[in-house]
C-alpha cells in the first residue's frame, strides 16, 4: 500500500453533490486551480497553519489564536471553492454538521442572541480547523510532522511545569481545599496559567509520546518520543489535577485495549488472556505504593471520595445543582453558546457565594447551551469516532503498517480528555479544544477500506 497518502473511500453522498446546490458550490473555482502557485502547496500551507496554531496556543493570548483559526477557515473555505483535493465526508462529519445546526437554532432561540452569536462563530471555527486538519491528515507524513511539532511544544510547556514544581510557585488562585493539609502544595501551571488546564493539555501529548515511541523508526526520534513521555507524565502528576490524573488513567485503559484489539491474534494465548488483567493490576499496585509513600498522593486521591467534605468537590456539585435548574428551563434549544451568555444568565440560578464562570461539566455544559438535542449530537460525534476508530483498526493489520497507531493514539486522547470534561470545563479553552478536534480529526482522516496499491 502507498503510505504517502491515505486514499479517500467512495461516498454516498457524492451524488448529492453534483445535483444539489449546495453541492455545486464546492469546486465552483476549480479551473482557476490548476494553473495557481499558491494552491499547487496547498498541503503545506494548511500543515503551516495548523502548526501555527499548536504553536501560538500556549504561549499567547487566544486573540492571536483565533486570528490564526480563521485564517485556516478561510484557507479551507478556499480550498472548497476550489476543490483541490476531494474532501472525504464521513459520519463523523455529519454529526459534527449537524451539531453545529443544532448550535444554529440554540442561538436564534438563545435570550441573549449577540452574545450567542458570538459563542457560535468561535464554535465555527473549531470546527472549520477540523475540517481543515482532516484534509491533510490522510497524509500520514504530514500528521507524523503536526504530532512532532506539538509533542515540541508541549515539552517546552511541560519542561517549564517542572522546573516550578522544584523552585516552587504561588497559586494564581484558591486550587486546593485552604483547610486541607495540601492547601500550600505546590501545584504547576507552566504557561497556561492554570493547573487543571495545563494537565488537559498534556493528555494528548503522553498518548502520541506512545504512537511515536512505536511508530518512529529511527533512534533519535524514538529517544525524543521517551523523553516526551517522562516529561509530560510527570508534569501531569505535578499539576496535582485530579481530573487530569483520572484522564490519564482513562488513555491507558483506552489505549491498551484498541491496542490489543489490533494486535490480539499476534499474542501468545497467555499474553492475549492475562495482560490487561496484569497490566492494569500493576498499574493499581503502583498506586497504592505511591499513596502508602507519599501522604500528599494520598489525600489528594481520597478526597476524590470526600463528597462534599472536600470544598472543589462541594463547589463543582453546587455549580452542578444550579446548571440542572437553568437546563430544566432551557431543555430542547438551550441558552445559546460561549462563556458571554451563561455568565449573563447563571447568577439568576447560582447558590449564594457559588459564583462560576461554567459549570464545571462539559456534558452539562453542551445540554446548557445547545439543548438536550445538542448533547444527543454531540454524543453522536463521540460514538461515531469510536466506531470508525475500532472499524479502521480492524483494517489496518500490523503487518501491513503501524498506522493504525495514529489512531488508537487519538482514541485514548479523545478518552483522556472526555473524562476530565465530566469534572471541568477547560475543554472549552483554545489550548485544548483544537486538540479535541485534531484528535477527531486523526480518526476522520483514516478511510475505511484501503488502497492496495
Amino acid at each position: 500500500m502507498n503510505q504517502g497518502i491515505l486514499k479517500e473511500e467512495k461516498s454516498p453522498l457524492l451524488n448529492w453533490r453534483k445535483t444539489s446546490l449546495l453541492g455545486k458550490i464546492i469546486g465552483i473555482v476549480s479551473p482557476w486551480e490548476s494553473g495557481s502557485y499558491l494552491l499547487s502547496y496547498s498541503d503545506v500551507i494548511a500543515t503551516v497553519l495548523i502548526c501555527l496554531v499548536i504553536i501560538a496556543a500556549p504561549f499567547t493570548n487566544n486573540t492571536l489564536v483565533g486570528i490564526i483559526l480563521m485564517a485556516s477557515s478561510g484557507f479551507w473555505a478556499l480550498l472548497t471553492l476550489a476543490e483541490v483535493k476531494q474532501n472525504q465526508i464521513t459520519p463523523i462529519h455529519l454529526w459534527i454538521f449537524a451539531y453545529w445546526l443544532i448550535s444554529v437554532v440554540a442561538t436564534a432561540f438563545s435570550p441573549l442572541k449577540m452574545e450567542a452569536l458570538s459563542g457560535l462563530f468561535k464554535f465555527t471555527l473549531y470546527l472549520l480547523f477540523f475540517a481543515l486538519a482532516s484534509r491533510i491528515f490522510r497524509h500520514p507524513k504530514l500528521l507524523s510532522w503536526v504530532t512532532g511539532v506539538y509533542l515540541l511544544v508541549s515539552i517546552i510547556v511541560s519542561a517549564y511545569g517542572v522546573r516550578q514544581q522544584f523552585i516552587g510557585v504561588k497559586p494564581l488562585a484558591t486550587w486546593t481545599d485552604p483547610t486541607s493539609p495540601l492547601a500550600d502544595t505546590t501545584r504547576v501551571y507552566s504557561y497556561l496559567g492554570n493547573p487543571n488546564l495545563l494537565g488537559s493539555y498534556l493528555i494528548p501529548a503522553v498518548a502520541f509520546s506512545v504512537v511515536g515511541l512505536i511508530i518512529w523508526q529511527t533512534i533519535p526520534l524514538k529517544v525524543f518520543a521517551g523523553f516526551s513521555l517522562i516529561m509530560h507524565s510527570a508534569c501531569i502528576y505535578f499539576t496535582g489535577s485530579r481530573g487530569a490524573w483520572l484522564a490519564l488513567i482513562a488513555t491507558g485503559v483506552v489505549f491498551l485495549l484498541a491496542f490489543k484489539f489490533w494486535w490480539g491474534e499476534y499474542l501468545t494465548p497467555f499474553w492475549r488472556k492475562w495482560l490487561i488483567p496484569i497490566v492494569i493490576g500493576s498499574f493499581i499496585l503502583l498506586v497504592l505504593m505511591g499513596a502508602l509513600i507519599s501522604e500528599p498522593l494520598r489525600l489528594r486521591i481520597t478526597s476524590l471520595f470526600s463528597w462534599r467534605g472536600d470544598s472543589s468537590n462541594n463547589f463543582r456539585i453546587n455549580v452542578w445543582t444550579s446548571g440542572l435548574k437553568m437546563l430544566a428551563d432551557y431543555p430542547l434549544t438551550g441558552i445559546g453558546l460561549g462563556n458571554q451568555v451563561f455568565n449573563k444568565i447563571y447568577p439568576t440560578y447560582m447558590q449564594t457565594k457559588f459564583t462560576a464562570l461554567s459549570t464545571y461539566c462539559v456534558l452539562l455544559e453542551i445540554a446548557i447551551e445547545s439543548g438536550l438535542i445538542g448533547l444527543i449530537a454531540f454524543l453522536g460525534i463521540v460514538t461515531s469516532t469510536f466506531q470508525r476508530g475500532i472499524q479502521v483498526i480492524k483494517n489496518l493489520k500490523p503487518e501491513n503498517n503501524l498506522l493504525a497507531m495514529w489512531v488508537i493514539g487519538a482514541l485514548g486522547a479523545i478518552a483522556g480528555l472526555a473524562t476530565q470534561g465530566l469534572f471541568d470545563t477547560v475543554w472549552y479553552r483554545p489550548q485544548v479544544n483544537t486538540l479535541w478536534w485534531l484528535c477527531i480529526a486523526v480518526v476522520a482522516s483514516f478511510p475505511l477500506q484501503l488502497s492496495k496499491e
